[in-house]
């Protein structure tokens, strides 16, 4: 059985310059910045999430959340941020072709909200025109949809089976905690892990569901 990797750790819903360097001083290889959504937490200025890509070294990747659906309208967003990295969390509504062509040189990672079985064929017809998969736990079928940010856990064998299936990185979402992470990353063994709600209090970043946070992920880079 090969050794369970240690994930890089993606930290969510990031409000300020100051959230975005303590993320990063406690060892994230990536923060989450929350643009206009139709439910869920973090949402912030476009203004604001352009300053803080401002503030971020170039080696974190800085990721627009996005419910935008057209690539005109998510073009836009991203000249407008500056982010590296078009976190697309709603069905693309035209070609990942057409938004490359648009973006050369910026990352695009889509979301899969991994409601049952159908998850995994919507992954594997996905993966082959974008850089990676977020597996997420929200619904987009519901009134108003839930793009993220739900705190919820999915069923972890689906986001295992979609992870043996694509050959592209994975990101694993969804209601993890310094409780879960560990047994989530044994199982799934995701490329890296995300989380909002898992390390804030109150909304707002907490350091010490921080730091055991990191250190759950690195416990299990230490047991392997």
């Amino acid at each position: 059985m090969e050794p369970v990797r240690r994930p890089r750790v993606k930290i969510c819903c990031i409000k300020s310059v100051e959230e975005a360097w303590t993320a990063i001083n406690y060892g994230a290889s990536a923060v989450g910045l929350v643009s206009d959504m139709p439910s869920g937490p973090g949402v912030i200025a476009e203004r604001m999430i352009a300053e803080i890509v401002r503030k971020v070294p170039p080696a974190v990747s800085t990721f627009l959340l996005t419910s935008k659906q057209d690539i005109e309208s998510i073009v836009a967003q991203q000249r407008r941020a500056k982010v590296n990295t078009i976190q697309i969390c709603d069905r693309l509504c035209g070609s990942y072709e057409d938004l490359q062509d648009a973006l050369p040189g910026i990352a695009l990672v889509q979301v899969i909200h991994v409601t049952g079985k159908e998850s995994v064929q919507e992954a594997e017809n996905v993966a082959p025109y974008v850089d990676a998969l977020l597996l997420d736990s929200g619904n987009q079928s519901l009134p108003v949809k839930e793009l993220g940010g739900t705190g919820r856990i999915h069923d972890w064998s689906i986001s295992r089976k979609i992870r043996e299936l694509v050959d592209i990185p994975i990101f694993l979402a969804g209601g993890l905690t310094s409780e879960n992470v560990r047994e989530a990353v044994q199982y799934v063994a995701p490329f890296a892990v995300d989380v909002c709600s898992g390390v804030r209090t109150n909304g707002n970043l907490d350091e010490d569901k921080l730091e055991k946070f990191f250190n759950a992920v690195l416990e299990d880079d230490q047991a392997t």
